[in-house]
This record gives C-alpha cells, structure tokens and sequence, in this order.
C-alpha cells in the first residue's frame, strides 16, 4: 500500500541526505508501518492531522482500502474535507461526551434536515455539522458581542443560524435518542453482545532471520547516512591518531622509551575510550524507535542486540584498522604483522564493549544529558581499576582489585596490549655495560603484568566481556519495563509523603511568621492603598 513516501527515499545527493521528513511524512510513515503488520482492528486518533488536503485523501483513501478489505478502521478526524467525508462508511458525532448521530455517514445530512437543520447546497456537510454540535462558536459570539459590539451570528433564514449552538445541539441529541438511527444501533449491539467471541486473528510475523536482516540493513542505513553517527566520530578518531603518531614518533629501544611505550598504550586506549562515548546520543534516538515498533509486536530484543552490532560492525572495524595503522607505524610498535593485528583486533573489542555499554546506558536513561553523565561516568569508573592510572598489584584489594579489575575492559585490553607490545623486546641497559633488559622483566617487575598467561588470554576475556555486556543489553530491553511497572504505587506513595512533609513545614513556618510579626492589612501601608474611595 503506496502512502506517497516515495520522493522521500531521493531527497538526496550521491549517499548523503540534505534533509529529513517532515511532520506530515513521519504521519504518514508512521500509518505505513501499522498497515504492513496487517492487522485485524487499527485505531487511529487524527491521522490527517499537519497533513495538507492531498495527503489527507490519500491517507483516508489508503485506509478506505484496508477497510473494504474486511478490516475494520476507526478514526477520530476534526473537520475532514468533502472529500475525505464521502470515503467514510459510518459516522458517529460526539459533543460533550454525548451522542449527536451514530449511523451511516450518507444518512447524516438527511437527520440533520429532519431534525430542521439542512445542510446548505454548497457547504461542506462536516462543516456545517461541526458548526451545530461545537459550543466554541457560542464563545466566540459572546466575546465578538462583547468586546467588539459586533454581531458574530448574523441575521439569516436558516434556524441553524438563528439559533444558539447548545440549543441546537440539546435538540439534535434529544431528536436522535427517539430516532430510528438510535434504536437500530442499540438493537445491533445487543446481538452483537449475544454473539459468541470470536477468537481473533493470530498475527503472523516475519521470520526472526527476516527481521534480523531487515532490521541490519535499515540500522547499517541509518548509520551511513548520518554524518554524525560514525563519519564524524571517524574523523576524529583519525585525527587523534596522528596527533598521538606525531607525539611518540619512531620511539627506540632506548631505557627512556621504555615509559614513552607505557604511556602512548595508555592515552590510545584512554582517549579512544572517551570518545566511543559521542555515539550515545543516536543510541537513545533508536532506543525509541526500538520501544514503539516492539510494542507494536514487529521484532524482540535479541534481534534488536545482533542487528546493532552486525550493522556497527563494519564502521568500528574501519575506526580500529585507521587508528590502528597509523598509530602502529608512526609510533614503530612491535614489528611484525601478527603484533600489528592484535593491536587492531584488541582496539576493536574494547571500542565494542564501550558501544555495548553506552547502548545499556541509552536504554535506561530518559534524556542525552543524563546519559552523558551516566555512561562517562561509568566508564571512567571502568578504567580507574586499570593501568591507565595506576598498576593492577598496587589496587586495594578489597573492591578495586577484587572484583572490580577483573570486570574492567580497560584492564584485559591495556594487559594484553603491555604484552604484545613488551614480550620480545631488548631494551639498552640502565647501567653501561650490563646486559640488556628484556621486555618480560620490565612488565613483571616495573608494572606487575602478571605473565602467567597470554596475551591472547587477555584478548579471550575481552571477548566474553564483549558477550557479556551484549546479554546484559539484552536482559534490560526484556526486563526493564516489567520491573518499572511494578514500583509505580511505590513512587508515588513517597512523593505524597514528600509533599505533606513539604505543606507541614510550609504551615509551621507560617504560624512562626503570626506570632511573631502582627499582620496589618495592605490597605493600611504607605503607598498600597487602593485609588478607587
């Protein structure tokens, strides 16, 4: 079903898109996406609302369609076109929570004229029902009369015209309870009523590999076409590298390199880190898209968490290769392409855990500027259990080493980093003439690396925090609304204990402020006293 969308999708220049869809498109978009789900009832409030003439035809149209074809469509519409009116099959009119008319909408104009108000050849008959129903015109009338001594309602033969709004409608709504409109209607519900149920429709969805390839393809579309998403965060990420390149270029073996390496690892990893956090922002805007289309049943959470990262993957790969590349052969790492893919492949993970965590974050924030707070702040907490500010064996013990080092990303990818970059290494002597100083004791004994076990080691338990996070994403998409659901009564018995503590303090306050300071009436202090004698 065609909704008129299809100059959206050419809106732009080569890949980028100059702008996005306007109120009446996302309308529009949004009718579309309820009517591929096929389903048996759709209730719509305004949907021709911010929409011009055309677009609202085509709209009623689209649904005049679905409803011929068995389906049923309710719609609340305020002052639809003529056009627009002569697609509706039935019409109910409602003013003040009472019925005006219920019955077929070509039966309308012949009650109105019965009950004695005609609809006029040339107007539109929602027009001039909306104008016998709808108290505001008397409003109106009395303020034109009063502020402007002009009369609103001029003098006609029409008894509409003559006549106020509320008794028109008073004897339209009197005129339909005895009417056969009114009696047939009642009628019908009753059998409807003594019907047996009918048990209803099955909705029959995509399949989970349809929707997870559906849902990668649009999320990979969204994140090439906005320039902010990943383009820019690129850039910067490029950017850094080279500065970092440039700041620790062609480091030696010298003894004096030894920390230059340490620190180049840490401010990789550190700034890296800070800004994988700019991607927040877009994660919140498809966290709504997410919630409306999962309570409309479209997909669940799991495939929601494989569709971002397969749809991601591809631009965080590109950021770990560039900034990988450049930093790698600027700074002369370790030689050696299997040193070189570990440190793209480690930079890769850590910058996917960091993504994973500001999704979770995005998930149970309500706004961008909490969740900046929350996800830096989470992160950095992160990373303050890492060699980033201080040896993994000086930590205290108690919280810091055990648990929070071992749940830290920062720790696995800056350990296995030390080590694929020291192990291996000489470096010149502290002292002339001694033997040169392997790259295994400087980890071992300056920074406490335990070498217990590989870097690839590491590399796993970055890895299966990488999965972790990812079902810890997926829990709190799943679980997030039940259990919010449950503490509503909670909340709001504490915000009424708040406020009678608020209005008690409030009462003593003010009878402190009487018995100590006599009240005199305004009138009775200089400069107050009223004009008028």
């Amino acid at each position: 079903m065609e909704m008129g969308l299809q100059d959206c999708a050419d809106s732009k220049i080569g890949n980028w898109h100059l702008r996005g869809i306007s109120t009446g498109e996302k309308k529009r978009l949004s009718i579309g996406v309820e009517i591929l789900t096929r389903p048996h009832i759709m209730l719509l409030d305004e949907p021709t609302t911010g929409l011009d003439s055309a677009s609202a035809f085509f709209v009623m149209r689209a649904l005049s369609s679905i409803a011929y074809d068995g389906k049923i469509v309710i719609c609340s519409l305020h002052q639809p076109s003529s056009d627009v009116f002569n697609l509706l099959d039935d019409l109910l009119l409602l003013s003040g929570g009472e019925t005006v008319y219920f019955g077929e909408a070509k039966m309308a104009v012949k009650f109105f004229a019965e009950a004695g108000f005609p609809c006029p050849t040339k107007r539109n008959p929602s027009d001039h029902f909306l104008r016998c129903i709808n108290l505001d015109f008397d409003i109106i009338a009395e303020a034109l009369l009063r502020y402007q001594n002009i009369c609103a309602i001029p003098e006609s033969s029409s008894p509409s015209v003559k006549m106020k709004t509320a008794e028109i409608r008073e004897t339209l709504i009197e005129k339909y309870k005895c009417s056969e409109f009114s009696i047939n209607t009642r009628r019908r519900i009753q059998e409807i009523s003594e019907e047996p149920a009918i048990e209803p429709n099955k909705r029959i969805n995509a399949s989970s590999w349809n929707q997870l390839s559906t849902l990668t393809r649009r999320s990979f579309v969204n994140m090439h076409r906005d320039i902010g998403y990943y383009w820019l965060r690129m850039v910067l990420y490029v950017l850094i590298s080279i500065s970092f390149g440039v700041l620790f270029f062609n480091s030696g073996k010298d003894r004096e390199t030894i920390l230059e390496r340490v620190k180049c690892v840490c401010f990789v990893y550190g700034f890296m880190i800070c800004l994988s956090c700019g991607g927040l922002p877009f994660f919140i805007e498809e966290m709504k898209v997410f919630r409306r289309e999962r309570l409309g049943g479209d997909y669940g959470e799991a495939v929601l968490v494989l569709s971002n990262f397969f749809s991601s993957f591809p631009f965080l790969l590109a950021i770990s290769l560039l900034s990988g590349t450049i930093i790698y052969y600027m700074v002369k790492f370790h030689p050696g392409f299997p040193h070189y893919a570990f440190f793209c492949i480690n930079l890769f993970c850590c910058l996917s855990v960091i993504e994973t965590c500001m999704m979770i974050v995005a998930s149970l924030v309500p706004n961008v500027l909490m969740g900046i707070g929350i996800g830096t702040g989470v992160i950095v907490f992160l990373m303050m259990a890492s060699e980033i500010f201080r040896p993994v064996p000086d930590l205290p013990k108690f919280f810091w080493r055990y648990p929070v080092s071992y749940i830290s990303f920062a720790t696995w990818a800056i350990q296995g980093e030390y080590k694929n970059e020291m192990i291996g290494l000489e470096f010149d002597p502290l002292l002339p003439g001694n033997s040169k100083m392997k790259g295994e004791t400087v980890l071992q004994t300056v920074f406490g690396v335990p070498l217990s076990h590989s870097k690839w080691w590491d590399l796993t338990a970055l890895l299966f925090l990488l999965l972790t996070h990812r079902l810890v994403l997926y829990i709190v998409l799943k679980y997030k609304d039940r259990i919010a659901s449950k503490f509503p009564r909670l909340h709001a018995n504490k915000t009424v204990q708040h406020l009678a503590r608020r209005v008690a303090k409030a009462g003593e306050r003010l009878s402190s402020s009487k018995r100590h300071h006599p009240q005199r009436p305004l009138s009775s202090q200089e400069g107050l006293r009223s004009p008028i004698p």
